[in-house]
């Protein structure tokens, strides 16, 4: 297996945008498609998504069986192993943990001068669309990290969107995480005739304010193509990580760490970035290995190819240029297996998570810490968080001034007013008594 190397110090700039773009980025081919599909659930609803389905997931439903009957539910269950029950059952406690933790007060006011009190009242958004992929497994921990803050955030309706399996259903793992959240309301719909479905609304499936969720580059463009129509969410497109390594790393488990990313899709991206030569070339041993080790065909193709894409081994001149990139390449994940890894976070601006030590590996934030794992893709964490309370809140400013405040500022606001321009905002304050 090829696995590509870099020498960032020597590489060109041509090289360099190579190496920092990913597939969130490079979506120009699926924005046409995704706007046909848009502007045709749009004008033909039901109709317009179920063809959809057939074609790209080989699913042929009614609009009828496109929301999950309530006995699916309880068969689900009876079809899912204790032990992945008891797997999420845990899971499932974390998280909240650690939403509930994010609760702002519903409301706070302060006094900011005297007769003049200004705070916020927090409101959970009315409703959201949850988009829980499927196309290259089952992922129940998605559910899980969506659905956990918007219950705790208290949204009134919680939609649920999965592309359907082969028999026409939703995985018993993601119905059992539903179940265990309270939510009912499961649609058997993915791809960009998804995103479309809940932005216009159609005959069985409601039109949403918001949709948050991973996906594929489809999806991605869907939610671009209908931003103005309903809020995209965090951008979360294909998996990325980095492992952050200096020469103190244990080569094994950074060899194994990089690989859990890259087993997601053939779009995924996962680098290793290092300034210790020998780390690299012991490294690159270590993944030959494991990848012919993996039993499944498609999860070993699927690494192939993003260690000739989107990924590979990125080679420093120090541990300073190292985190110069990393911050650059601002990843979804990030694991920092250096030897000091608290005294080098300082350094680390730009990731959805920050993972440290050479016992977090990106395995325990997908499913176990609490920590929510849907993180901004694509670059974007320069700007955006991980997916949290706030996601699902929002705030209203609240203002009040007494007579006395009025009097206090009433001057000051009106030669503001009037500096700007604004007559008619300077005569309501002068003319007020």
């Amino acid at each position: 297996m090829h696995i590509e190397r870099y020498h960032w110090a020597q590489e060109s700039d041509a090289v360099r945008r190579k190496v920092l773009m990913r597939a969130t980025q490079d979506i120009s081919e699926q924005m046409e498609t995704a706007a046909m599909i848009c502007a045709d659930v749009r004008i033909r609803g039901d109709a317009a998504v179920v063809e959809y389905t057939e074609r790209f997931d080989g699913v042929k439903l009614s609009a009828h069986a496109l929301r999950v009957a309530p006995e699916a539910f309880a068969r689900a269950k009876s079809l899912l192993p204790s032990s992945v029950q008891e797997a999420i059952a845990y899971a499932a406690g974390n998280i909240r943990r650690f939403h509930s933790a994010q609760k702002p007060p519903e409301m706070w006011m302060m006094e900011v001068d005297q007769g003049i009190t200004a705070g916020e009242k927090v409101t959970a958004i009315p409703d959201v669309a949850l988009y829980v992929p499927r196309g290259k497994g089952s992922f129940p921990s998605v559910l899980l990290m969506l659905g956990t803050p918007a219950v705790v955030a208290g949204v009134q309706r919680i939609v649920v969107l999965t592309p359907p399996n082969e028999e026409g259903g939703v995985d018993p793992a993601i119905l059992y995480a539903a179940d265990l959240l309270g939510l009912t309301e499961v649609y058997c719909v993915g791809g960009a005739q998804a995103v479309a479905a809940v932005a216009y609304g159609t005959e069985s499936i409601p039109k949403c304010a918001k949709i948050i969720g991973p996906g594929n580059p489809y999806v991605t463009a869907a939610k671009r193509y209908v931003a103005g129509v309903i809020d995209p969410g965090v951008p979360a497109g294909p998996s990325e990580a980095i492992i952050l390594a200096d020469a103190q790393a244990d080569p094994r488990k950074v060899a194994q760490d990089l690989l859990i990313e890259a087993e997601h899709g053939p779009d995924s991206a996962a680098l290793l970035v290092t300034h210790s030569e020998a780390l690299a070339d012991a490294v690159e041993g270590y993944v030959q290995d494991f990848v012919k080790s993996l039993s499944s065909d498609v999860r070993r193709a699927y690494i192939e190819t993003v260690m000739q894409r989107y990924g590979g081994i990125v080679l420093t001149e120090s541990l300073a240029q190292s985190v110069d990139f990393v911050n650059a390449y601002a990843p979804e994940h990030m694991e920092v297996l250096v030897e000091q890894p608290f005294a080098l976070l300082p350094s680390l601006h730009h990731a959805g998570e920050l993972l440290l030590g050479e016992w977090t590996p990106i395995t325990l934030c997908n499913f176990m810490l609490g920590t929510n794992a849907i993180l901004p893709t694509g670059g974007a964490a320069r700007t955006v968080s991980a997916v949290s309370l706030q996601d699902f809140q929002k705030r209203t400013s609240i203002g009040y001034a007494t007579k006395e405040g009025f009097l206090r500022v009433q001057e000051k606001a009106a030669v503001f007013a009037e500096w700007e321009g604004f007559e008619a905002h300077a005569k309501a304050v002068r003319d007020r008594l």
